[in-house]
């Protein structure tokens, strides 16, 4: 092995984690930064919301993870677990389910951080605002932010964990910026009871709209979901009386 070098790891979610462990296995010196208050990542539900729902305003006070409360994963627990940290844990039933919820998710990444000492390597609330390389091979800078402080260190390395879901997208929808009813992105969806008894129409076809849709469903007079798909046609969907499929619409 090579000289042991400096690495800052940027996030704590399951790729910081891992990589984490695996650069600690190495002999390295590894801090891992993690901006909110624990770490977990996407996985680490929180139940307030950003204070512009639609997720646009700049100035907003962000929110990282999009998580709703009934979020349970599309994949087995054998593929969710690391290859070689089996995922044991059971929900608050004593369930050991195949497919388990970010309660569960959060709770297995609490464990493996334990288990290999990495909370000891982790700043929680601690965002990295700067990350620069001022010569070719020459060490790197990275500033942070926390808060009671702020600096800059050197390190050798620098791995960027920091996930890809944190941030809406938002598209252009004709009529959208006409219509005057509540308007809010699925990163600032968290339960279903603000539907009560309302109509319901969600913009896209995905597996997080379908989700959404079917939990919003559960309280909702009636869900609207539009595809932009090829071929869609309107229609109820199966074993669902209040739950619709349609075409591409335009907003008036």
């Amino acid at each position: 092995m090579g000289r042991a070098l400096d690495v800052a790891v940027i996030g704590a979610g399951p790729a910081g984690l891992v990589m984490a462990r695996e650069l600690k296995r190495e002999g390295h010196n590894v801090v891992i930064f993690e901006k909110s208050d624990r770490l977990g990542g996407i996985w680490a539900y929180d139940s307030q919301v950003e204070d512009d729902p639609m997720g646009i305003n700049p100035n907003r006070q962000e929110k990282h993870s999009s998580l709703y409360r009934a979020v349970r994963t599309t994949i087995p627990k054998e593929i969710m677990g690391f290859s070689d940290y089996p995922f044991t844990v059971k929900d608050k039933n004593g369930i050991l389910k195949e497919f388990p919820g970010h309660e569960e998710i959060h709770k297995y990444l609490n464990h493996f951080a334990q288990d290999y000492d990495l909370n000891r390597l982790t700043r929680l609330r601690t965002k990295v605002v700067r990350v620069e390389q001022t010569t070719e091979n020459g060490p790197w800078t990275v500033g942070w932010t926390s808060e009671t402080d702020s600096d800059e260190e050197l390190f050798d390395a620098v791995v960027i964990c920091n996930g890809h879901y944190s941030q809406p997208n938002v598209v252009e929808i004709p009529g959208i910026k006409k219509w005057p009813g509540t308007q809010i992105h699925s990163h600032n969806y968290r339960v279903p009871e603000p539907y009560q008894d309302q109509r319901v129409v969600v913009i896209g076809d995905g597996i997080s709209a379908h989700d959404i849709s079917l939990d919003v469903s559960q309280v909702a007079k009636d869900v609207h979901i539009v595809s932009r798909a090829v071929g869609v046609v309107s229609g109820m969907i199966d074993e669902c009386d209040n739950l619709w499929l349609h075409p591409k619409v335009q907003i008036h």
